[in-house]
């Protein structure tokens, strides 16, 4: 490696990961505020039913014990501190280090979003790549209507859909949870994690395949659209040839940049798809964080989603240089961002 690409890949870094801790600070600062003027009260949600036989001065006993009773800014600064020290905080609800929280719903949630998010791009960039090569015909009227309607299809809407169809009617699929009720996880089957796992992975990968279907199609008919694609076939290419030796390469631009960028989304049907299955994941984690106001876990998970959706964001960035040869050293690492 020479000394001005080692000088260009070091500035590159820099820059991105300069640009990452400034989001950080400005999501941690946004979801701080938003999660102080809530209505919800903290100590209020965290005693719940036994609220009637706690008075005032316990609750402010609690409040000082958990610095609920500072300045608001006050509690932002020993916040951020701790988090600089790799302390996150401790969970009101969950009565454990949000670190240790956040590790064992992660690992419950990894395998759902994970591979929702891997189906759903092989799913999408097929579509998308069938509906091209055959755009106009009957078969790109099916793949266009099926990824419109589930465009505009809410997450939990699916989900109660597939419920209804496949565990109520049919009985087919478990009606909740990550396992079987009454079995300790540690007792819990491979087949029948699968089994739980299948309707709220069925209904994430119908919610994220539409976005790369109708992009990934777009870009197809551009591509036989070009001057170089009317030329080979002129030459005797069909149109199976161009697609293969030309298609596939161009058409994975678009979709890689909708894949990584829609990580965000994803999560978010997540935490609609386990509160609709009662999967024990990182999303169910979140909305119970929300009701109850456990700021710690609420904000420390806010931050691994930001820190998560922009890695993917900067992985997009530079398999762009895989794909596409053309893009300049210099705008993959120095903010050229082409999502």
């Amino acid at each position: 490696m020479t000394r001005p690409l080692a000088q260009s890949l070091a500035v590159g870094l820099a820059y991105r990961l300069g640009r990452l801790a400034v989001v950080l600070l400005l999501v941690a600062a946004v979801a701080f505020s938003l999660a102080k003027i809530s209505p919800i009260d903290p100590v209020n949600a965290y005693l719940g039913d036994d609220i009637a036989r706690v008075g005032p001065e316990q609750k402010a006993l609690i409040a000082e014990r958990w610095g609920l009773n500072e300045a608001p800014l006050t509690q932002f600064v020993r916040w951020a501190q701790n988090i600089l020290q790799g302390d996150l905080g401790y969970s009101m609800i969950y009565n454990a280090p949000v670190s240790e929280v956040i590790a064992s719903r992660f690992w419950t949630s990894l395998p759902l979003v994970g591979l929702a998010w891997l189906l759903s791009g092989i799913l999408g960039f097929a579509l998308g790549v069938v509906a091209g090569a055959n755009s106009g015909s009957w078969i790109d009227r099916v793949i266009r209507v099926y990824a419109y309607v589930l465009s505009c299809a809410p997450t939990f809407w699916i989900a109660i859909l597939l419920l209804l169809a496949f565990a109520v009617f049919l009985g087919w699929a478990p009606v909740c949870c990550a396992g079987p009720i009454g079995v300790v996880p540690e007792d819990v089957t491979f087949s029948d994690r699968l089994r739980h796992l299948a309707l709220p992975l069925a209904a994430l990968t119908v919610f994220g395949v539409s976005q790369v279907a109708l992009h990934t199609r777009a870009k197809m008919i551009e591509i036989l659209n070009l001057d170089a694609a009317l030329y080979a076939r002129a030459q005797g290419a069909t149109k199976l040839d161009i697609v293969l030796r030309h298609g596939l390469r161009n058409a994975a631009l678009p979709a890689v940049t909708i894949l990584f960028a829609s990580l965000g989304e994803l999560f978010g049907g997540s935490i609609l798809a386990e509160q609709v299955f009662s999967y024990p994941g990182l999303g169910q984690a979140t909305v119970a964080a929300g009701i109850k106001g456990d700021v710690p876990l609420l904000l420390a998970i806010t931050l691994c989603l930001t820190l998560f959706v922009s890695v993917g964001n900067m992985i997009a960035d530079m398999l762009y240089r895989l794909v596409d040869p053309r893009i300049r050293d210099g705008d993959l690492l120095t903010g050229g961002d082409h999502g």
